[in-house]
């Protein structure tokens, strides 16, 4: 089937699934296959829980004429949702970077809310399918959509920018993520570097950090740019006020605090500020948004329990953020600071050194006590008697002392689920 009839068809659904658990009533399920397991499987059982059409790859699962034969579901996601931005003809805000884009993209969303109609990215449903899932829910009263895009090898970001066709774009930073996949932090440049490379080829609008020599010298011919600084006039003038804990800054003669916790997140904010700027949502609304944000899931979240303040920021790790994080937390004015520690995943043939790093770099820091949990972390060398190493979350359980009265940070790579900890606090 052709992609505009498939469009067609899409537009009396109420939604695109690409699992079970969560279809609809006339919903239009894919059935996306992976390496351990067949998503055809699952056509039949889709169009018996409401779906109204069953997209599949397979011939022997065509059973009737709600499930539809294509050579690729994947492929065929990703084009329709592609058609479907064609389509509704609706301005897109992509963004990447090594840290930061999720709640990069939350601040921008609820700020140009304040004005526009938005969609923006469900969680970090970023790669190769989420991007898909997010375009295909814009719908006809979507002003702008905001899409988020990860990578963790050269050329994805390139990719996604097919799929999106963004009108607008920004990179929020370069650090060691991924280092697995793109090689070396030149790599991840290069790869974040796609999305600036497609939009300047394509002659559309790019969102930059002018404090951040890699993009300024990047883009430093190109006309079509807004940016962000504290130092540079040609830009718009955002001053970092404090971040003990929480974010506050000035801009226009206005000053705003924010909810979220760590220097860190001060350029995140500036971000928003300056793209709702451009797209002339009013400064005392943009200072309402980003005043009444909160952040969740894990990200910055300060949470109390019993005599504990704790910083959760257990959602993801590099050794860039993890780096940023620890000496945020150093400079903060608290007593017992104690610092728990996951492994950082997809680092590669770096991850002894990576993590040996940020061995160092603590041992250096006003922090009481440090707790590192994972294998990595389990080889390093330490030299303060301050710091306990475990091999996992489980062993950390088992020999956990009560901690009162103290003030956490808790950082590690989603794979380490170190959310587990506030169970035991």
């Amino acid at each position: 089937m052709k992609i505009d009839a498939l469009h067609k068809l899409f537009l009396d659904c109420t939604s695109v699934s690409t699992d079970t658990r969560n279809v609809d009533n006339n919903n239009m399920f894919f059935a996306l296959s992976g390496d351990n397991f067949n998503g055809n499987t699952f056509a039949q059982d889709a169009l018996k829980k409401g779906a109204k059409y069953a997209i599949i790859d397979d011939v022997n699962f065509k059973t009737s004429k709600h499930t539809i034969l294509v050579e690729n579901t994947l492929k065929t996601l990703q084009e329709l949702a592609t058609y479907h931005r064609a389509y509704l003809g609706v301005k897109i805000i992509s963004l990447t970077g090594s840290n930061g884009k999720t709640t990069t993209k939350e601040l921008i969303n609820v700020v140009l809310s304040k004005k526009y109609n938005t969609t923006a990215t469900i969680g970090n449903l970023n790669n190769h399918i989420g991007v898909p899932l997010t375009l295909l829910s814009m719908t006809k009263d979507t002003e702008i959509g905001i899409v988020e895009m990860g990578a963790n090898h050269k050329k994805e970001i390139a990719f996604l920018c097919q799929i999106a066709k963004p009108d607008f774009g920004y990179i929020t930073n370069f650090g060691k993520a991924h280092l697995e996949g793109f090689g070396s932090i030149e790599g991840v440049i290069e790869g974040k570097c796609e999305l600036y490379q497609y939009l300047t080829t394509n002659n559309k609008y790019v969102f930059i950090n002018a404090d951040d020599t890699i993009q300024l010298e990047k883009l430093n011919s190109y006309d079509k740019k807004s940016g962000f600084s504290q130092n540079n006039s040609k830009y718009l003038n955002i001053e970092l006020i404090d971040a003990k804990p929480f974010v506050s800054f000035t801009t226009q003669d206005t000053p705003i605090k924010s909810n979220l916790i760590g220097a860190y997140n001060f350029t995140n904010l500036c971000a928003a500020t300056m793209i709702g700027n451009y797209f002339n949502v009013d400064l005392i609304d943009i200072k309402q948004a980003i005043e009444g944000y909160t952040p969740t899931n894990n990200r910055s979240q300060i949470i109390t329990r019993e005599s504990n303040t704790i910083i959760l920021d257990a959602y993801n790790a590099n050794p860039s953020s993890m780096e940023v994080a620890l000496q945020n937390f150093s400079n903060q004015n608290s007593k017992n600071k104690i610092a728990i520690l996951g492994d950082m995943f997809e680092l590669g043939a770096s991850a002894s050194k990576e993590h040996q790093s940020i061995v160092n770099l603590v041992s250096t820091l006003h922090i009481n006590h440090i707790i590192l949990i994972g294998e990595n972390f389990l080889k390093t060398e330490i030299n303060k008697s301050t710091i306990k190493q475990y091999k996992s979350f489980e062993s950390f359980k088992e020999n956990y002392t009560p901690i009162i009265n103290s003030s956490l940070l808790i950082k590690g790579s989603r794979g380490m689920a170190l959310e587990r900890v506030l169970e035991l606090l």
